[in-house]
């Protein structure tokens, strides 16, 4: 299309990057030991040689206390020249690369992270199944440094930028949804209240990513149920976010602990979760319970845009990211004409890393993504794949499940 501006340059604070796309954070599931392998850095080089302006590798903890899967990223230094082995083939392809920090806060179990998951208040997470302990008050200036040291150690291992988690029910979006944060003290309370912490954790990142690291933060435009944030507090949020000196937000929405499909769109295929869980009561409680905990909430192209466009209106100091449901070049133009500066695709890349290549080339691109999601209910306890590139055959009762979900 002569007049789109896909193709062409633009910056995030110091970070100019050559289109105007990006690799969403969608978790890969693919760092045994919380540690970066080959199979990471495979996948992050193939969405860089197929033609991405940024690559994002997924949820990296900023401290072992928010893992929330046995398969993540701790940032710590010994990981250090492994994730420099990846910036470093990144970048040798032509595209930036960014990590996603963050604290799943009680999106996790003992087994996982080592202890007690902490989050904004007490309670009992009925999706881990855990007990939760509310942080301390004079835990919180330690928990915000923890954002910090890991934005320097992801520019010691050569990151463009990095993407604070703010969203989705981890632990700073536990802090700010009245769902989640009862807090009797001055984090509790009034929204003014609710974004203390969030405050502190951008003080930290800010000061340590100076003037050569570019910081997007993912933020929600709703929590997508009763009782959780609404789009005007969440509107109030984004504009703070802007005075804490974030570069550029990522608009997102859900919550994982309650609304997780409103996160991605479409059905969970509860048979292709349970088939991979290692925990027998727990396949077979998600097998009876399942649909009822995980509500499917239709997929329609970018399924955020209308919330997006109310966030365009309201903030014009500096880039806002799209992300929600970008799998063909219509669309994808159709955004960027709305201002949006960036997009960010996640499952459209797994589908097929070399998407942005060809939507270089096709005006009528479109991705072949069918939106069953079962690379996400195979994500929690193997890897991230699309169903259509495995080497090994599925079960049939799977390859049904699948061919109902994308034939609806």
């Amino acid at each position: 299309m002569m007049n789109s501006k896909l193709f062409t340059p633009a910056s995030i604070g110091p970070l100019t990057l050559r289109n105007r796309t990006i690799r969403s954070a969608a978790f890969e599931s693919m760092c045994p030991g919380n540690a970066p392998s080959r199979q990471l850095k495979d996948y992050h080089c193939s969405v860089a040689a197929g033609g991405v302006g940024m690559t994002t590798i997924a949820y990296a903890a900023v401290t072992q206390s928010g893992l929330s899967f046995d398969r993540q990223l701790w940032m710590r230094p010994e990981i250090i020249p492994g994730l420099r082995e990846i910036t470093d083939a990144v970048h040798k392809e032509g595209a930036a690369v960014s990590i996603q920090l963050g604290h799943c806060g009680n999106m996790s179990h003992k087994s996982i992270c080592g202890v007690t998951p902490v989050g904004a208040s007490s309670g009992f997470n009925l999706y881990s199944p855990t007990f939760v302990r509310g942080l301390r008050k004079e835990e919180l200036p330690q928990m915000a440094k923890a954002y910090g040291q890991s934005v320097n150690w992801a520019r010691e291992a050569g990151f463009d930028a990095v993407e604070i988690h703010a969203g989705h029910g981890y632990l700073i979006s536990q802090f700010l949804s009245p769902y989640t944060n009862h807090r009797k003290d001055e984090f509790g309370g009034s929204l003014e209240n609710r974004m203390r912490f969030m405050d502190m954790v951008m003080e930290e990142v800010m000061r340590a990513a100076g003037n050569d690291m570019a910081v997007l933060v993912k933020t929600n435009m709703r929590d997508g149920f009763k009782g959780g944030m609404e789009i005007d507090e969440a509107v109030q949020v984004a504009k703070r976010l802007v005075q804490d000196g974030a570069h550029a937000l990522v608009l997102s929405g859900g919550f994982v602990s309650k609304a997780p499909m409103y996160v991605m769109r479409g059905a969970m295929p509860i048979k292709s979760m349970t088939h991979y869980m290692n925990c027998w009561w727990l396949k077979y409680g998600v097998r009876m319970v399942g649909k009822w905990m995980i509500p499917t909430v239709p997929f329609k192209e970018t399924y955020f845009l209308e919330d997006a466009l109310r966030f365009r209106t309201e903030i014009k100091e500096i880039p806002l990211v799209y992300v929600g449901g970008l799998v063909s070049r219509e669309k994808i133009d159709e955004v960027l004409d709305d201002g949006f500066e960036f997009v960010q695709m996640g499952r459209a890349l797994l589908n097929e890393p070399g998407f942005v290549n060809r939507l270089r080339t096709e005006e009528k691109a479109r991705c072949n993504c069918g939106h069953s999601n079962y690379c996400i209910a195979r994500m929690y306890t193997i890897d991230m794949a699309c169903h259509k590139h495995l080497e090994e055959k599925l079960p049939l009762c799977l390859e049904r499940e699948i061919e109902k979900l994308e034939n609806q």
